[in-house]
């Protein structure tokens, strides 16, 4: 069972309105000081990584404007993720980074020398979780303008990767490094090469400026779930971030069924691809000081910005929305399809908007005894998932509680490990540092 902590270089994150509390280091997150110390409590739990969410814009459908986002700190300000992994792998040997950057923000020719830079300062321990960007507001910012069709944007990325794989694995030959000091050649001319790239959005002459990382390509994830996403997954990702309710083994099960078999038909294994599944654990001594304290999480909550949260997210300004109306006297005929879909979700029409979005808070969380958390664990992998995205409510503590109460459990019934494999971060979860010869990317090697 693979785990990473699921993290933002933000206040708040996914469970807003948490930063008030005196239990949580969310207001330090500009200083190196907590996230060193999440990372060394990480590897002590033998967590797999530390997994850096991003975005690059404002959530600002909510009320038509970013005001609640930034009243709430809901994911703005939010700091470049990138810049945190150097300091964390100083003061750790383990424990992997995986970072979100969309196609979008930066240039693959200069991406992918911060990649390779990274994956030598961590000694191989990088990872990258593509993403194509949803938010309006970021196409704006970087003078796009206006945020490309959803598939147009898969198809920028399945361009930009093409490009970064030909710098990371076809630039330098495996034995184009000498670091001969008697005949003073460092590198071999003749083994690297340039990449002159020509497609429809960039044009990339090469050569890579960084000698070959340990990993080469950084471990690969990534989250999308829609018809285009999954197929983009199934080419190029090795890792697989669900998005789904905590209820939804059924609809994460049919995810990893769809992405595995289009993975085969693009010439790879099942087992190329790794699912994780993202979950809240509230966990506690007993079941009732577990509920006690998922109660006053909920008490806490902010439902502003988990609103403005998820209006950017499905590109709908829920602050037109009475939270205090029955859902069952909405008009049907004026609800936007997302919306609908998120009312009929609802078995009991009674509640109102308000209650049907504290019950998906609700669903989010996997709450109970160490015992109880690691059962629906084990249910989960079992039933094919192969490990899990865990999201914090409070900073560290929600992690700390997981490694000190869930983790031995685990291990006790040999489903999470007690010491780290060898090697790179891709070796420690295939078995390998360097990409199969039949993922995509291989198709570049020389030599």
């Amino acid at each position: 069972m693979l785990l990473n902590a699921f993290h933002m270089n933000c206040v708040s994150h996914i469970q807003h309105g948490m930063w008030v509390r005196d239990d949580t280091r969310q207001l330090e997150y500009t200083q190196l000081e907590p996230w060193v110390e999440l990372a060394q409590i990480l590897e002590k739990g033998r967590f797999d990584a530390l997994f850096l969410a991003d975005v690059i814009g404002l959530y600002d459908t909510y009320r038509g404007g970013p005001e609640t986002s930034l009243l709430e700190g809901m994911q703005v300000p939010v700091n470049d993720p990138a810049l945190l992994i150097s300091a964390m792998a100083h003061v750790t040997e383990n424990l992997g980074f995986a970072f979100t950057s969309s196609v979008l923000q930066t240039h693959p020719f200069t991406f992918a020398r911060q990649i390779s830079t990274l994956d030598h300062l961590t000694r191989g321990r990088v990872a990258w979780n593509v993403v194509t960007s949803y938010l309006s507001n970021a196409a704006a910012s970087l003078g796009l303008g206006g945020l490309p069709t959803h598939d147009e944007r898969y198809d920028r990325a399945d361009e930009y990767l093409d490009v970064t794989y030909k710098l990371w694995e076809g630039s330098w030959e495996d034995d184009a490094v000498l670091r001969d000091t008697k005949r003073r050649m460092y590198a071999d001319p003749a083994k690297v090469h340039p990449i002159n790239h020509v497609g429809k959005h960039y044009e990339v002459a090469g050569p890579h400026l960084c000698e070959p990382s340990p990993q080469r390509t950084p471990l690969l994830f990534q989250a999308g779930s829609s018809t285009r996403g999954r197929e983009f997954a199934a080419k190029h990702a090795e890792c697989v971030f669900i998005v789904t309710s905590r209820a939804s083994l059924s609809g994460t099960a049919s995810i990893v069924k769809d992405i595995r078999a289009q993975a085969v038909r693009q010439g790879r294994r099942p087992e190329d691809v790794r699912f994780f599944q993202g979950l809240t654990p509230v966990v506690g001594g007993t079941e009732a000081e577990a509920k006690a304290k998922e109660a006053a999480y909920i008490e806490q909550a902010n439902f502003e910005g988990s609103l403005a949260h998820m209006s950017g997210s499905i590109g709908v300004d829920l602050g037109t929305i009475n939270l205090d109306q029955p859902l069952a006297t909405f008009d049907f005929q004026s609800v936007r399809g997302s919306v609908k879909g998120l009312i009929e979700s609802s078995p009991d029409k009674s509640a109102t908007f308000r209650d049907l979005i504290r019950s998906r808070m609700l669903r989010q969380f996997l709450t109970g005894t160490p015992e109880q958390v690691a059962d629906e664990l084990q249910a989960w992998f079992e039933a094919g998932v192969d490990g899990f995205n865990l999201v914090y409510t409070v900073t560290p503590g929600t992690f700390v509680d997981f490694i000190d109460g869930v983790v031995p459990v685990l291990q006790a019934r040999g489903l999470v490990q007690r010491e780290y494999a060898p090697g790179p971060l891709r070796q420690k979860i295939f078995g390998d540092a360097r990409l199969p010869k039949r993922h995509p990317a291989a198709a570049y090697r020389r030599g």
